[in-house]
């Protein structure tokens, strides 16, 4: 795996850090493969729980795909689909694996590197934060998935804005249409994206899994539970982290998960 991404794991939390600051974090196709090999060993690793994307430097979470490389990594119709399709199997990771994962961002978070935080359960962003969807830009029609999560987020008018003109605009316009999440001060985005990701942490994983698994069905048409998620459901209910949970309520402590 290239040095350029890089990940730690701490307290539950594995940290996916983009390391080309000379390049505001432009990522290449060997980046991309890299992203989805630590995100499929996160969501594969038990000791992790929450999964958080950062940057290296303030200046930018990513200026998204490296253009540089477009003309030999994208040249023929078979090279932008097997380009495409790691960027969509990295999105489908992020979104439907059981994990969550938080987008920190700091600076520019522009193209691909917007369409990555996009897949994201949560993007935390401060105040430098600069944001842009830029395929206008360059002559591609954005993908069915890619388009479908911005909608999801931002609506139909917001992300009809955001692809018809390319232009950037600041976090706190990406907090009002819904792009992100939250706004913190620079000196506090870290300190608060660990608290949000602790917070998760500490509560039952069953449930947490079971929560987004349970969303995404609801985003994709699903009005009722399936024999799947049922199942899941009666499961939970048998658990030892139901007994516990139940437990320390009555007890009045706080509640030590072990689902895993």
């Amino acid at each position: 795996m290239t040095e350029q991404i890089f990940m730690e794991v701490k307290d539950n939390i594995a940290t996916i850090f983009i390391n080309r600051p000379e390049k505001r974090n432009a990522l290449s196709f060997e980046m991309w493969e890299s992203l989805n090999e630590y995100v499929e060993h996160c969501h594969e690793d038990r000791a992790v729980k929450v999964i958080v994307f950062r940057s290296t430097t303030e200046e930018a979470f990513s200026a998204g795909a490296d253009i540089s490389e477009f003309r030999t990594r994208r040249s023929t119709a078979e090279e932008i689909i097997t380009y495409s399709k790691v960027m969509a199997d990295l999105e489908e990771k992020i979104a439907k694996g059981p994990k969550p994962v938080i987008a920190m961002i700091q600076g520019f978070c522009v193209g691909g590197g917007c369409e990555l935080a996009v897949a994201c359960d949560f993007r935390f962003s401060d105040s430098t934060g600069k944001f842009a969807i830029t395929p206008a830009k360059l002559g591609i029609i954005y993908n069915t998935k890619a388009t479908k999560h911005l909608v999801d987020l931002v609506g139909q008018a917001n992300a009809k804005d955001i692809l018809y003109t390319g232009r950037i605009f600041n976090a706190e316009e990406a907090l009002r249409m819904g792009l992100i999440d939250r706004i913190y001060e620079p000196d506090q985005l870290e300190k608060e994206t660990y608290a949000y990701a602790k917070m998760i942490c500490e509560n039952s994983q069953m449930t947490v899994r079971g929560a987004k698994k349970i969303i995404n069905h609801v985003l994709h048409g699903g009005e009722d539970d399936n024999d799947e998620i049922l199942q899941e459901i009666l499961e939970s209910v048998t658990s030892e982290d139901y007994k516990e949970g139940v437990d320390a309520f009555l007890s009045k402590r706080k509640a030590k998960f072990t689902y895993s």
